[in-house]
């Protein structure tokens, strides 16, 4: 009993400190906390980016957070996510009962997103204490997000304390597969443990030993690092650095950073980097590649590999080759027809749009002056805009193709299957079958999470489950950026296959380092061919190549040690195999053996000259005095030794 008082005290304070109605000072509270809603009988939370950042400034009082930079990629993933949801009650999959959903913009901000939870979650503005919340049942029974791994990890620890599920399409750390800190946290996508797998085999595959690292500060690049710096060691892959990012851009560190991380990547050998970073701080370092016209071969991992901003990023095409891995993606002719024609779902609302079209098909000439206002420097503002925005009367009566046309709309294909994951759930908790649900529906929301793990369903030809981890584990695409005019664009080349962990490339890449389909070199040394072995320098992948002795070899590149000839074999210096041993004789009309004989018949004849000499002259008194008999008795015993 004391502990429960103690926790209930607890939760109360934390309670009372998040739930000040926002409507003080003339603030909408439902209109500032989320920005689309439709009503239902089952609500599911959606909480994704619309906004990229959040003003970060010292924060005194607890104010409400300002959002800028509208984020059209992730605008797109939440109108998937929408759509989606309408697709299902349009089909009568749950019949009888229709799903509405609560969207909020978390703007990729920890903070922000743990206050909207507070709102999705409470009843009447409020939300009761208790010290079991077996019996919680609020009217969000789901939430679909967020979009980054660092902010799924906040919100998965608030939503662990009444077991609401958390379902992210993005967040890919490792730690969010421990379900005894997240058991509420599921995702349809692999964990990254999976992915550095992915990127060290691929550097295998194309023998690129010597490679650098950079990665962000945050829970997904520290992570994804330690991840990685296994995999590559695993894979005989060496790392010439590594250098750490402060993951906002509003750090006011950050472009120094990035200033000398660039000169790093310059003064290094290695001709491959890996950017474990969010796509801002990428957009950063590129800038600084193309302004020193740096070439190199980027490796992107899933935050950024199909990011359009940096694909549309001015002379991005001098940066080099980028190739990248990404989850599971696929069009959808519905989904490209509902955004020429956005729309609010009927009975609910959504600011998000309105937002959108005021940017796309409202009138802004000030923008074009000399002295702009501060609203203009929303970045890709005039790319956003329409060409015939001062031509219409009422922008939120307009539509276009310019999302479909624009954006990459198959990244919103895993957004759709968490939809169909959740009807999917629903459909065996509330006992469905051809005309009505019988089960309960205002139910609490660990019930569906125990429905959602079990869940096994068909979507687009393909089979969906959650592991043990509540991960899908199925397999990544590798993609590579193609030249598109001035721009680049996503060209799918292959894939990795989690269940085998192999890494398939399907067509014949034309690289831009080398102007050709051979394969560029990222290596410390070269490659030592058969007939030597490496002598290691400070790193594994750094040697030199010395040459097998006699009676060893190497049959192999890059050998570590010479392998010793077997029994009754011989090799010469450098050899690549051993051969047997032969016995040869010398012929007697052979050059060799008459000129042998010769040198030795000479010599004799010498030595018996000398002989004669002695013998002549022993009696003289030089003789004498040598002493001679000991000496022909020597030059005597010579013959005879020879």
């Amino acid at each position: 009993m004391p502990m429960c008082r103690l926790l209930c005290s607890f939760f109360l304070a934390l309670i009372i400190l998040s739930s000040i109605p926002a409507s003080v000072d003339g603030c909408d509270y439902a209109q500032s906390i989320c920005g689309a809603q439709a009503p239902g009988d089952v609500v599911i939370g959606i909480m994704l980016p619309c906004h990229s950042k959040v003003s970060l400034q010292e924060r005194i009082r607890p104010e409400s957070f300002q959002c800028s930079d509208f984020d059209l990629v992730s605008f797109m993933r939440s109108l998937a996510t929408i759509h989606e949801i309408d697709e299902i009650n349009a089909a009568g999959f749950l019949p009888g009962v229709h799903l509405g959903y609560l969207m909020c913009d978390t703007c990729s901000f920890a903070s922000k997103a743990l206050g909207d939870v507070d709102y999705m979650l409470e009843g009447n503005r409020t939300l009761n204490v208790k010290c079991n919340y077996t019996e919680f049942r609020p009217k969000v029974k789901i939430i679909l997000g967020a979009l980054n791994s660092d902010v799924s990890i906040a919100l998965a620890g608030l939503l662990n304390v009444y077991m609401v599920p958390l379902l992210s399409s993005t967040s890919s750390a490792p730690k969010l597969s421990d379900k005894l800190r997240f058991p509420s946290f599921l995702r349809t996508i692999p964990s990254d443990k999976h992915q550095t797998k992915a990127v060290a085999k691929l550097m295998k595959h194309y023998d690129w030993n010597w490679v650098g690292v950079v990665y962000g500060d945050d829970e997904y690049g520290k992570a994804a690092f330690q991840s990685f710096l296994a995999d590559a060691k695993a894979n005989n892959v060496c790392l010439a650095y590594q250098e750490v990012l402060p993951h906002y851009l509003d750090n006011s560190q950050a472009m120094v950073r990035i200033k000398q991380v660039a000169e790093q990547i310059r003064s290094s050998s290695a001709q491959v980097v890996l950017l474990i970073l969010k796509s801002d701080l990428v957009e950063g370092l590129f800038r600084e590649m193309i302004e020193t016209n740096t070439s190199r071969i980027w490796i992107a991992t899933d935050a950024w590999s199909r990011s359009r901003s940096i694909a549309q990023m001015d002379s991005i095409n001098k940066v080099g080759d980028i190739l990248g891995f990404t989850f599971l993606s696929g069009k959808s002719d519905s989904f490209e027809k509902y955004l020429k024609n956005l729309t609010a779902t009927p009975g609910g609302y959504n600011y998000f749009i309105e937002e959108y079209k005021s940017l796309r098909f409202n009138c802004t000439p000030e923008c074009d002056s000399k002295t702009p206002p501060s609203y203009c420097s929303i970045p890709d503002l005039k790319k956003i805009k329409s060409s015939n925005a001062c031509n219409f009367k009422d922008p939120q009566e307009q539509n276009d193709d310019y999302l479909v046309n624009t954006l990459d709309t198959s990244q919103a294909f895993l957004h759709k299957v968490a939809v169909q994951a959740v009807a999917n759930a629903l459909k065996k908790l509330l006992k469905c079958n051809s005309s009505l649900c019988l089960g309960e529906i205002n139910f609490p929301p660990w019930k569906l999470l125990e429905e959602l793990k079990k869940v096994n369903f068909s979507y687009d030809n393909q089979s969906f489950f959650f592991n043990e981890n509540g991960d899908f584990a199925n397999f990544y695409e590798l993609i590579m950026w193609k030249t598109d005019g001035e721009y680049r664009k996503a060209q799918r080349i292959g894939n990795y296959k989690v269940s085998n962990q192999t890494v398939e490339v399907q067509i014949n890449i034309t690289w831009l380092s080398t102007a050709n389909t051979t394969n560029p070199q990222s290596r410390c040394s070269e490659p030592c061919p058969p007939g030597s072995v490496k002598k290691i320098l400070n790193e594994s992948c750094c040697y030199n190549c010395i040459p097998c002795v006699e009676g060893t070899y190497s049959d192999e590149p890059d050998l570590n040690n010479c392998k010793p000839c077997e029994s009754g074999t011989w090799s010469l210096k450098n050899s690549t195999g051993c051969k047997p041993r032969t016995e040869s004789y010398m012929k007697w009309r052979d050059p060799h053996p008459i000129v042998m004989m010769a040198a030795a018949a000479f010599g004799i004849l010498l030595l018996l000259v000398i002989f004669i000499i002695f013998l002549v002259y022993r009696d003289s008194p030089p003789m004498k005095r040598a002493e001679s008999k000991p000496i022909v008795l020597s030059w005597l015993s010579f013959p005879l030794v020879s």
